[in-house]
């Protein structure tokens, strides 16, 4: 089968383009007929061309079709009658491809799990274990709600966790900003006033001059050295499992972040290794599925080790207790819910709790962080001021006199 690109027209005359496997052009054009498009032109490309990963598949476009599968099967349509329907009111092409090619993989016989496994770079693992457990458990209903309602409090979790890195980031640049803008500006026209009077200037201004004849005269090397340094370290972590470990490491114990990037972690394992012990899947798989979602290493090994233990005998409560990372009540819920047979209950509970600590972390890591950089800013702009003034206070002092 080969992969086409492809320029179309819709049923309103709206242009369409995108990439498509068709056998030839013959079945490019069905394919595109199924989809409500009729085809102009069209070439074959290597898939190697092709960019990987999602694309322009958005976590909205999930959730929409979580909601929309719930509904479809909440009403008792049949799959592919609903597949069908969803196709023609999709939007974004690409998505509108996903979907017709499940569409067509279902028609051929293959189970909805089965035909969302060939597409693992948008459905991934966990997604495709819950909905194979909703087909088994003939509970797809609950699973799709499940997962549209963990994906939308996914997105609110990643816009959250962006402001609270964003906050940081701008504040730092414009810290950076106002530096260099007062060594490079202010300073040197105060310095030479300063040295055309001949007055023996104090230790801070001279540390002040030399910084700002450092920027003027070296910034190239200044603003290289770090690009470069950045390039070398991202090159590091991407290539090397024990470099990628260590920062994975750091991230989880820099100052504030640190504890609310475990939090977030934890809270997103905590969320769907309860829908997936709730639809139904064996701890140990439930655990092995979530590993792919739990993006840092060090969590990663912990949950590994963990899995290990479970499968030699030990009880979850004691495996999770001897990773370090899981608070006092978390093991206690799981205890109590291991002892009354109510461990879908207790996971639960540690959801609810993760969700609601995580959204207390961040508020509490913003209002932190403001004062804070507020301080750090205004500790700095004092310190040029005074290194910059004080000479010229010593100078009206003995005008004065």
């Amino acid at each position: 089968m080969s992969t086409f690109r492809y320029k179309a027209v819709d049923k309103a005359g709206r242009p369409a383009h995108g990439s498509l496997n068709a056998i030839n052009d013959v079945d490019l054009e069905l394919r595109l007929k199924r989809m409500g498009l009729d085809l102009i032109t069209f070439r074959e490309v290597k898939t190697n061309t092709l960019a990987l990963g999602r694309g322009n598949i958005t976590r909205r476009d999930l959730i929409t079709f979580c909601l929309d599968m719930e509904q479809i099967t909440r009403a008792g349509i049949p799959l592919l009658d609903g597949l069908r329907d969803l196709r023609d009111s999709i939007e974004n092409p690409r998505f509108k491809e996903i979907v017709t090619s499940l569409l067509e993989d279902m028609e051929g016989g293959k189970l909805m799990s089965q035909a969302l496994a060939m597409h693992l770079a948008v459905f991934n693992h966990v997604f495709v274990s819950l909905v194979r457990a909703g087909e088994q458990a003939g509970k797809l209903t609950e699973v799709f709600e499940n997962l549209g309602t963990t994906l939308k409090w996914q997105d609110e979790l990643i816009t959250q966790t962006q402001r609270l890195m964003l906050y940081p980031i701008l504040v730092l640049f414009i810290i950076i900003g106002v530096v260099v803008v007062l060594l490079v500006g202010l300073v040197p026209q105060v310095v030479s006033l300063l040295k055309s009077m001949g007055l023996a200037l104090p230790l801070q201004t001279r540390v002040l001059i030399f910084l700002s004849d450092t920027i003027v005269h070296y910034w190239p090397l200044l603003l290289g050295v770090p690009v470069a340094a950045g390039i070398t370290f991202s090159m590091a972590i991407r290539q090397s499992p024990k470099a990628r470990y260590w920062w994975d490491y750091l991230k989880l114990h820099f100052p504030i972040t640190g504890e609310i990037m475990q939090k977030i972690i934890l809270a997103r394992f905590a969320n769907f290794f309860a829908l997936m012990y709730q639809s139904g899947i064996t701890i140990l798989d439930a655990i092995k599925t979530s590993e792919e979602i739990v993006a840092n290493r060090v969590i990663l090994d912990g949950l590994q080790r963990a899995g290990q233990q479970i499968s030699s005998g030990e009880s979850l409560t004691e495996a999770f207790r001897s990773l370090g990372m899981f608070p006092p009540l978390v093991l206690r819920m799981l205890r109590l819910g291991e002892t009354t047979g109510s461990l879908d209950t207790a996971l639960l509970n540690i959801s609810y709790f993760y969700n609601r600590d995580v959204k207390e972390a961040v508020d509490r890591g913003l209002k932190l962080l403001g004062p804070l950089t507020t301080v750090i800013l205004a500790s700095i702009l004092l310190s040029i001021m005074v290194a910059t003034l004080l000479p010229v206070y010593d100078i009206l002092g003995k005008l004065k006199i």
